[in-house]
């Protein structure tokens, strides 16, 4: 009796700290590690395993990786309780910046100080005249040359480019660095970051129209400074949650840019949609784009959903609303 006790203890203790995938080779159950202990063992979060027929997340609350089904997964990231985990960032090869075809001006660069002690990277013509302004805001890598790279090829195509920095200066090249770099994310002094940005193109580069423009983390923001009572003359978002609420969405008073994929976990096509039709009823002009058979951050190059023709395609309809919305 005793022994048949500290067996049952025993299983209890392993089903509790161990899951089970199916080795199709052995056809023999291979123990794993919860994701809490992998993570516990320094697993970088986009290497964790999850068992057969789970999907792996981060929870938003304190970053931590968690593992769920399927069809829980876009109803978790929707309501805000996790976030999909990219992979890590690359440094070589193709960059998104590569896909936006070179513009027929000379251009010059710079670091500026514009908001409290951060610095951005700004791009403009070396030939003078009164270009619009486009604020671009990083993915949830930080401020990296990736970013600098569009922005020049913006600058080249007659913009006044300014790319903010949401993170004081840290960059993450690994999705576990940005996990902690999200976590002390603050997303009220970042409303005040880019809204400074926007300040000092006014103030210093004689810019009268202004859009903002970001990827990912930085797409959502891009939408979030919008809602949040700020005026510019565009917003553009690629993949950035959207916002499904007609009395926030109305408080925009100028023309969206949105690009999505239709495989996107992180923004479920439904909730796309739906965010496009309350854009129209609240009577905002507005382009939302939604490619067939894409994931997640299909402009950037370091991912396995990386699409090259839709981001080309992207491209030339973002350098195509700007130019319509900024120039004329």
């Amino acid at each position: 009796m005793l022994q048949r006790v500290v067996a049952i203890f025993l299983i209890i203790i392993l089903t509790s700290t161990w899951f089970s995938i199916h080795d199709t080779n052995t056809a023999q159950a291979v123990p794993v590690k919860t994701p809490f202990q992998q993570a516990r063992m320094h697993v970088p979060i986009s290497q964790i395993i999850c068992p057969e027929n789970l999907l792996l997340v981060m929870k938003k609350s304190d970053g931590s990786p968690a593992c769920v089904k399927p069809s829980s997964e876009s109803i978790l990231i929707e309501r805000g309780w996790a976030l999909h985990v990219l992979p890590d960032y690359t440094t070589g090869g193709i960059k998104n910046s590569d896909m936006l075809d070179g513009g027929p001006l000379e251009i010059k660069t710079d670091s500026v100080k514009y908001f409290e002690n951060t610095t951005g990277y700004v791009a403009e013509p070396v030939q003078k005249g009164n270009f619009p302004g486009v604020i671009l805001i990083h993915e949830w890598w930080g401020l990296n040359d990736n970013i600098k790279g569009m922005a020049r090829g913006l600058a080249a195509h007659g913009y006044v480019a300014l790319a903010v920095d949401l993170y004081a200066g840290q960059v993450a090249t690994t999705s576990d660095g940005a996990r902690k770099l999200l976590l002390s994310f603050d997303e009220q002094k970042a409303m005040s970051n880019i809204d400074a940005a926007v300040n000092i193109l006014k103030q210093n580069y004689n810019v009268t129209k202004i859009a903002t423009i970001g990827w990912c983390f930085g797409g959502s923001q891009s939408l979030n400074y919008a809602l949040t009572g700020n005026k510019v003359d565009a917003t553009i978002l690629f993949y950035g949650q959207p916002v499904t609420n007609i009395t926030k969405l109305s408080t925009i008073k100028w023309p969206v840019l949105g690009f999505y994929g239709d495989k996107d976990l992180a923004n479920p096509i439904d909730k796309v949609r739906e965010f496009k039709s309350d854009l129209d009823m609240a009577g905002v002009e507005n382009k939302i784009y939604i490619y067939p058979g894409i994931g997640h951050a299909f402009a950037n190059p370091s991912g396995a959903t990386y699409a090259p023709t839709e981001t080309r395609d992207a491209w030339n309809k973002t350098l195509a609303f700007m130019d319509e919305h900024l120039k004329n």
